[in-house]
C-alpha cells in the first residue's frame, strides 16, 4: 500500500510538471506568433526602405532587395529636414516647459491645502478628455487674436497647456508619497515654497522626469493636427510625411525610409530611458 500510494505521488508529480511545461510552451508559442505578427509591418518598410524604385512592387514587397542602395534615406531626408528642423525646436521646449510646470502642479496639488484644491484638481484633470477637435476653432481664433497663429512658438504653447493636465496627474501621485513631515521639518528651518521643492522635492523627482519626457516627447513628436493647423507655416515632421504622400507616383521607398526617420527620434528616447519608463510610473503606488 505504501509503494502504490508513493507511486501514485510520483506519478502525480510527473503530470503535473508535464502540464505546467506544456503550458508554458503554449504560453511562448504564443507570444512568438503575435511578436511575429507584429514585426511583419516593420519588416516589409526595412526592407521596402532599402530597395530601388524599380525593385518596389506589391508582388515583390515582402522579398529581400536584390541590391542595397540608401538613395530612399538621403531623397527621404532632403524632404522630411525642415520638418525635423522644426519638431525639434518645438519637442524640447514644449517637452521642459510642460515637465517643469506639471513639477509644480503636482507639488502643490499634493502637498499645500487650500480652499478649492479638491476641484481645482479635477477641473485640471477634465482637461485630458477634451479631444482636440472640440476646441480647434475657437483655439485658432484665440492665436491669430494674440499673434501666435501659424507661429511655432504658438504651437509650443499649445501642447505646453495640453500637456499639464496628464504631467500634473503623474507628478501629483508621485509627490503624494513624499513625507509631509520631510517638508514640515524644511519649513522650520526657514525654507519657503519655493526652497522646499528645490530642496527636497525636485532631487528625488528624476523617476517622475523620466516618465513625463517620454510620454510629452512621443505625444508631441506624433501629434498631427495640431502641426497641419496651427503651425501651417512651419511643418512639423508628421506634416512634411504626409506631404510625401504623393498625387500620381507614389515612391513607396521614399515614403518607408521617411517614416524609420522620423521614428528614429522617439525610438532613441524609448532606447536610453525605456529601462526608467516603468520604475517611474511604478515609484509611488505601493505604499510602505
Amino acid at each position: 500500500m505504501t509503494a502504490q500510494t508513493a507511486d501514485s505521488r510520483v506519478n502525480a508529480q510527473d503530470g503535473t510538471r508535464w502540464g505546467h511545461l506544456l503550458r508554458r510552451g503554449l504560453i511562448y508559442a504564443l507570444l512568438i506568433f503575435f511578436t511575429i505578427v507584429f514585426l511583419l509591418p516593420v519588416y516589409m518598410v526595412l526592407m521596402t526602405s532599402f530597395k530601388s524604385i524599380d525593385q518596389v512592387s506589391i508582388s515583390s514587397m515582402w522579398e529581400l532587395p536584390q541590391s542595397l542602395t540608401l538613395d530612399s534615406f538621403a531623397a527621404a531626408f532632403e524632404a522630411l529636414a525642415p520638418g525635423l528642423r522644426n519638431s525639434l525646436a518645438l519637442v524640447l521646449p514644449a517637452t521642459f516647459f510642460s515637465a517643469v510646470l506639471g513639477s509644480i502642479n503636482g507639488y502643490v496639488l499634493s502637498k499645500w491645502h487650500f480652499p478649492g484644491a479638491n476641484i481645482v484638481f479635477p477641473l485640471m484633470l477634465f482637461g485630458m478628455f477634451i479631444p482636440y477637435q472640440a476646441i480647434l476653432i475657437p483655439l485658432v481664433q484665440f492665436l491669430r487674436n494674440v499673434g501666435l497663429f501659424n507661429t511655432l512658438p504658438g504651437l509650443i504653447l499649445v501642447h505646453v497647456v495640453y500637456g499639464l493636465p496628464i504631467t500634473t496627474l503623474i507628478f501629483r501621485n508621485y509627490y503624494v508619497e513624499v513625507p509631509d513631515e520631510v517638508l514640515e521639518s524644511a519649513a522650520i528651518d526657514g525654507a519657503g515654497f519655493f526652497g522646499q521643492y528645490w530642496n527636497i522635492v525636485l532631487p528625488i523627482s528624476l523617476p517622475g522626469f523620466v516618465v513625463v519626457i517620454i510620454w510629452q516627447f512621443t505625444q508631441i513628436w506624433n501629434e498631427f493636427l495640431f502641426g497641419v493647423t496651427v503651425a501651417g507655416n512651419t511643418p512639423t515632421v508628421t506634416v512634411a510625411l504626409q506631404n510625401l504622400s504623393g498625387s500620381q507616383i507614389i515612391e513607396w521607398n521614399v515614403q518607408m525610409a521617411a517614416s524609420l526617420l522620423a521614428a528614429l527620434p522617439t525610438l532613441l528616447v524609448y532606447v536610453l530611458l525605456g529601462r526608467y519608463f516603468i520604475r517611474g510610473l511604478l515609484a509611488g503606488s505601493v505604499k510602505g
